[in-house]
């Protein structure tokens, strides 16, 4: 039988701008096409970095050129930006090569709110870099205008920095959960979703945050029900001791395991670590759930328990 799989796109499966997006998501879509040919039922996730710092950056310049006129875009807008028209060209991807085998199966792009703990700690400490570089004298402008926190990125300049909260739960499950078991593909919860938290009544506010993308996804693969949860990245399999020469490909993993691993600091934070900490979240789960981490072109092969990390109970 098929099983019901979430796949986290990586920023390899999406490339870096838009000539680039579109040459990127045809080759994603046969790899994901050869999953669904298999008889599997699957969901699609992705992150936005490049994407959403472009929107950002723009509408940056834009309000620059004429404070009294235009005034900054939130970020929370700018995810939502980054979800549309990578889920259009995404989704369009897909259906073309669907229909050029003969598959008639909808596709479709849910903008996706992800609700977010407004005393997480990750507020107080924000780390993520977000938008164009700036002078010190620049960033301090944007500091004293704004409110929002700035700092010095590895030396080539300030950047306005953002916390990375943890997801607490998927605003349009119901929606995203109604559209999966009528059959449909599913495009949701991209760039980790819109971040947002309740205020008064019924009301959501979009948060000054950027959500992990692959946390999200292992909330999304939680809330409906999945069996795989697949993370794509850049390399065929994680590995310990990675680029030295006692360097250890890893084929299988229990979630007692793995922790072992993160515990010895084998997996680069910002990188493989926060894989590896929601494949593990996914596997501990429930009973028979498991996390494969592997490439885009081995995903088929990875299902299949040919290749990859397979983390499972």
């Amino acid at each position: 039988m098929g099983k019901r799989i979430v796949i986290a796109l990586g920023g390899n499966a999406l490339g870096k701008n838009l000539p680039e997006q579109m040459m990127a998501v045809k080759q994603t879509a046969r790899a994901i096409a050869d999953l669904i040919e298999d008889g599997h039922q699957v969901i699609l996730s992705h992150g936005n970095g490049p994407q959403v710092g472009m929107i950002q950056n723009a509408m940056a310049m834009l309000t620059r050129s004429d404070p009294e006129k235009y005034v900054p875009c939130p970020l929370s807008v700018c995810v939502a930006m980054s979800q549309g028209y990578i889920g259009y060209d995404l989704q369009n991807a897909l259906r073309e090569e669907l229909l050029d085998r003969g598959i008639e199966k909808g596709v479709a792009t849910v903008l996706t709110q992800v609700e977010v703990d407004p005393a997480d700690p990750a507020f107080a400490n924000p780390t993520k870099p977000i938008g164009a570089f700036m002078t010190r004298e620049e960033a301090e402008q944007l500091a004293a205008k704004q409110g929002c926190q700035v700092a010095e990125d590895a030396g080539r300049g300030w950047r306005q920095v953002v916390a990375s909260p943890r997801p607490q739960g998927i605003v349009e499950i119901d929606s995203i959960r109604g559209m999966v078991d009528s059959g449909l593909v599913v495009v949701a919860c991209g760039g980790g979703g819109i971040p947002v938290f309740k205020t008064e009544g019924h009301h959501l506010k979009g948060a000054a945050a950027v959500i992990d993308k692959d946390f999200a996804s292992c909330v999304l693969a939680q809330q409906l029900n999945a069996d795989t949860l697949i993370i794509l990245t850049a390399v065929e399999k994680a590995a310990v001791n990675f680029g030295k020469p006692n360097q250890k490909w890893l084929d299988a993993l229990t979630p007692e395991e793995a922790e072992g691993y993160m515990a010895e600091g084998h997996f680069a934070p910002g990188s493989m670590l926060p894989k590896v900490q929601a494949a593990v979240e996914f596997a501990r789960s429930a009973p028979g759930r498991s996390a494969l981490i592997t490439l885009l072109e081995k995903a088929r092969d990875g299902v299949a328990g040919k290749t990859g990390t397979v983390i499972r109970q």
